[in-house]
């Protein structure tokens, strides 16, 4: 098991340098960006166990980052960081899908143990639940890597499975093509973006005799499973 690898995103230079070292010292591979622009982008080009975003800013706000996030990761953990404690401010975050939200001031043991307490959350729902997705015709189990349906059952190889998971994961949006190369590939390069295009045209093959079913690309972005609602 590697280190569990955050993204931190705080424009206050002095509070973002200490909360790294100290989660670094902790045990925490951490990525520190000062803007949410600059955050965004490192999210697509990287695999994160969970983000620690400020709300305030500059660029692109915290919320405005988490909602970006969620258009391209539906289940990474999100725990807010801001001085606001309006309940509206407070209950927006939630709305985004925020796992946690803690107000400055705060203490770094506090943080330490909301991060602790959100992922074992996480690793006990990956152990307890075996995934299904409705994929127009299809039920796709995950677990058993095998697509279902009335004209029989497809078993899909691990690299098949891993990455209809995630166009699953993201259906009729858009699937951010360098997070599924580092997801699945773990390096964005050229002969690991070549060996995914052949497994996106082996899905597209599969998914055929469903006319209802589509891989698209979308140009310089990535890819979209377009199925029904």
């Amino acid at each position: 098991m590697g280190k569990t690898k955050i993204l931190l995103c705080e424009d206050d230079e002095n509070l973002g340098m200490l909360l790294k070292e100290y989660l670094q010292a902790k045990g925490f591979d951490v990525n520190l960006l000062p803007d949410g622009e600059a955050g965004y982008q490192s999210f697509i080009s990287n695999k994160y166990d969970i983000c620690i975003l400020d709300v305030m800013m500059p660029k692109k706000d915290g919320f405005t980052l988490a909602q970006d996030i969620r258009r391209v990761n539906g289940v990474v953990p999100i725990v807010f960081l801001t001085v606001k404690t309006l309940k509206e401010d407070v209950l927006g975050g939630f709305k985004i899908g925020a796992d946690d939200y803690i107000t400055k001031p705060f203490s770094m043991e506090e943080l330490l143990l909301r991060i602790e307490a959100i992922l074992r959350r996480i690793s006990g729902k990956k152990n307890r639940i075996g995934n299904e997705y409705r994929i127009g015709k299809y039920t796709f189990d995950t677990q058993k890597q095998l697509l279902i349906s009335a004209d029989g059952n497809i078993k899909l190889t691990t690299k098949e499975s891993e990455l209809l998971t995630m166009l699953a994961q993201n259906a009729n949006n858009i699937l951010e093509r360098n997070y599924a190369l580092k997801t699945i590939w773990v390096e964005d390069n050229y002969f690991n973006a070549r060996s995914m295009d052949v497994y996106i045209t082996k899905l597209r093959k599969i998914l055929k005799t469903d006319p209802n079913l589509e891989i698209i690309n979308i140009h310089g972005k990535g890819y979209k499973l377009i199925t029904p609602e």
